[in-house]
């Protein structure tokens, strides 16, 4: 069987669709919880799940997200953890999951490890925020396994000889950047999202997602005209936020996402 994400990228051009991305820590509020929201993000209509890693110094990430770490943290969370929560969600789920990262938990855990677990477990890509590819060229220990799908970002400041660079190296899609900064909700999108998306696909076949700052479903929709793919976190990881003692808690992360699926889809 080919890797869910390229299978569910083609599936979705075949259609003529762009793909819904939403992200989620896992943790938050707890393990169990995570289990639930996950098929509620699922139910909802999503294509692909980038699942977080909590980790104690998201420095990429804004309050929203570093708050969601925090929390899943001092729930007990740990990487291991994680990666048994994917093994049991794949007994009722074959939607893709890129793991969303840093490097210092895949390092304590042993790199190669790592892949290798997290692709046995069920994980289809991985995301690792401050991992440039040229670090992993240069170090023999974090050379990359053929297991997982390594997702690159591009940021709005990446030059043309980067970006030909970096599309080089990736891997089931490529995730842009739409604004510099953390993550976070934004009132407003960046203005030349489509000129970028546009750059991009100059360089690779790859797909396009584009993430940071999408939280409405007109954004979503605006950001889907020009990409492939569509990323929505900080906004859902609210969502589970301003509900962590609703037993409904996986029922609002839904409500909250079906429209932005519909929203993506629409176009």
């Amino acid at each position: 069987m080919g890797n869910r994400i390229d299978t569910t990228f083609a599936h979705l051009k075949e259609s003529g669709l762009p793909a819904f991305i939403p992200y989620i820590c896992a943790g938050d509020p707890s393990l169990s919880q995570t289990t639930k929201i996950l098929l509620a993000l699922h139910d909802a209509g999503s294509d692909i799940i980038e699942l977080g890693i909590p980790f104690s110094d998201p420095l990429a990430d804004g309050p929203v997200i570093q708050s969601a770490s925090q929390r899943a943290l001092e729930a007990g969370a740990t990487t291991q953890q994680v990666l048994e929560l994917i093994q049991s969600f794949r007994t009722v789920s074959s939607i893709p999951i890129v793991i969303f990262t840093y490097l210092n938990p895949v390092y304590t855990y042993g790199y190669e490890d790592f892949h290798h677990d997290a692709a046995q477990a069920g994980a289809d890509g991985i995301l690792v925020l401050d991992l440039p590819p040229q670090e992993a060229k240069a170090n023999r220990e974090l050379a990359e396994s053929a297991e997982l799908k390594h997702i690159r970002l591009i940021a709005p400041t990446t030059p043309p000889h980067r970006i030909a660079e970096i599309t080089d190296t990736g891997d089931g899609f490529i995730y842009y950047v739409s604004r510099e900064g953390v993550t976070g909700e934004r009132s407003s999108l960046s203005g030349n999202i489509e000129k970028q998306v546009a750059t991009i696909k100059q360089y690779t076949e790859l797909p396009v997602a584009v993430g940071f700052g999408i939280s409405t479903p007109e954004q979503a929709a605006s950001v889907a005209q020009a990409a492939d793919a569509v990323v929505v976190g900080s906004a859902i990881v609210k969502t589970v936020a301003q509900n962590l003692e609703n037993p409904d808690l996986a029922s609002k992360v839904r409500a909250f996402v079906k429209p932005l699926v519909e929203a993506v889809k629409s176009v």
